[in-house]
């Protein structure tokens, strides 16, 4: 499992990418935003919220808000553990 925060100015977004073998949760502290999953409808992001990022998903988060929009991000592997 690991772990960031973005902060992303009014208009910016992340740019494409994908979760590959990992799921990943993002939570949303402040502003408000838009998450493009490929193959799910658009998801609004608020404050104080949390979206899921299923595996091997293709998706962008853009700030679509007046104010920064900051978040964390969490990814885990969803396969079986490695000892």
């Amino acid at each position: 499992m690991r772990g960031g925060s973005v902060k992303l100015k009014p208009g910016e977004s992340i740019g494409w990418h994908s979760t590959s073998g990992n799921e990943e949760a993002l939570v949303i502290l402040h502003g408000s935003g838009v998450a493009n999953v490929e193959g799910h409808p658009d998801m609004p992001l608020l404050e104080k919220m949390l979206a899921y990022i299923p595996p091997a998903t293709r998706h962008n988060v853009t700030n679509t808000g007046t104010q920064a929009l900051e978040y964390v991000w969490v990814v885990a592997p969803t396969g079986p553990p490695h000892n």
